[in-house]
């Protein structure tokens, strides 16, 4: 029936064809029916046993239409918009349907995704092969009464899902996932430290750290050995 059609376009009709001066033209096209049978029903041969809808009391007609149509044969009436808008019921969504030909392979595509994908959920693992999360935790324990049979076999190349459905829910969980910190490289030396030379390990300092060492002290340092010798001969 026509989304513009009235409830109950018979019994609709019937209270029209009893209470208006409308056309059977006018009242056949507002309750999407054919004239004759309009004309059935002003003759008493068509819905005898059927009583009158007032379409105004159901708010599916306004009396100024109705008026308006009275006085203008040519004028066409139009059901009227409902002033309550009643929310569409979403169905729940439960486990995807699988074909009885292809229910025995559920257990070889479960068994494939935990082995291939262990990071989805078992939510996902239920929509992808269409199964419970009692079967999907027997086959993982391996209680399931077949796991000594079952060899993992892609959903995909089985018909229980489609790889589009498939991809969809590997994103979401990478999606999901946490981002992994970058490793830090080694740390850059400062201008200082890179300038100073590379001293090996086993080479011996020259020099102790925080004496300076001066000509004078130098040649100081050589006659005093000198003297020394000079004494001992």
């Amino acid at each position: 029936m026509s989304q513009n059609a009235p409830l109950m376009p018979k019994a609709t009709a019937v209270w029209l064809v009893e209470n208006t001066s409308l056309t059977f033209e006018q009242i056949a096209d507002f309750c999407k029916l054919h004239p004759l049978e309009v004309k059935g029903i002003a003759d008493g041969e068509v819905a005898s046993g059927i009583k009158g809808l007032d379409p105004i009391s159901t708010a599916q007609l306004t009396r100024e239409e109705l008026e308006r149509a009275q006085a203008n044969p040519d004028h066409r009436l139009r059901v009227a918009e409902p002033k309550v808008r009643v929310p569409e019921i979403k169905k729940a969504r439960g486990p995807r349907y699988t074909p009885v030909s292809k229910r025995q392979d559920r257990p070889n595509a479960i068994l494939w995704l935990l082995r291939n994908h262990p990071e989805l959920k078992d939510a996902a693992v239920m929509r992808l092969a269409g199964t419970t999360k009692h079967t999907i935790q027997q086959i993982r324990e391996r209680t399931h009464w077949n796991s000594a049979q079952l060899a993992p076999m892609d959903p995909v190349s089985l018909g229980l899902c489609s790889q589009v459905d498939l991809d969809m829910e590997i994103s979401r969980v990478a999606k999901d996932r946490p981002k992994a910190e970058p490793e830090l490289g080694p740390t850059l030396l400062s201008a200082e430290a890179s300038l100073q030379p590379e001293v090996a390990d086993d080479e011996p300092s020259r020099s102790k750290p925080g004496v300076q060492h001066t000509a004078d002290s130098v040649f100081g340092k050589l006659k005093a050995l000198k003297r020394d010798e000079d004494d001992d001969v």
